[in-house]
C-alpha cells in the first residue's frame, strides 16, 4: 500500500513536469473533440490516476481528481487557448496600429 504522501508527490510531480510538457503548444491547434478526449483517457489523468489509486470507479477517480485539484488536461487547454488567443489579439492589434 502506498502512503497518502507518496499520492501527494507523485501527482504533484506530474502537474508540474509533466503535463506542461504535454500540453505545450497544443493551445495553437483546432484540436478534434475525440483528440482531446483521448488525452483527458488514455493518455493521462483518468487512466494515470486508474492506475496510481488501482481502481477502475470513475467516481472515485473523480473524487481523487477533485481532492487533489487535478484539472483534465481538456481544461487546461481551454484555459491557455483564451490566454494565447488574448496575447495573439494583442499582438495583432499592436501591429495594426503601427502599421506593420
Amino acid at each position: 500500500m502506498v502512503c497518502p504522501i507518496t499520492y501527494r508527490a507523485t501527482i504533484i510531480i506530474v502537474k508540474s513536469k509533466c503535463m506542461p510538457m504535454l500540453l505545450y503548444g497544443l493551445e495553437c491547434f483546432a484540436l478534434l473533440k475525440s483528440d482531446v478526449k483521448s488525452i483527458d483517457f488514455a493518455v493521462t489523468v483518468t487512466r494515470f490516476l486508474m492506475k496510481l489509486f488501482r481502481t477502475f470507479n470513475i467516481d472515485i477517480i473523480n473524487d481523487c481528481r477533485s481532492n487533489f485539484s487535478f484539472m483534465l488536461p481538456s481544461e487546461m487547454i481551454e484555459i491557455r487557448k483564451a490566454k494565447f488567443e488574448g496575447k495573439f489579439n494583442v499582438c495583432n492589434s499592436l501591429r495594426y496600429y503601427f502599421g506593420l
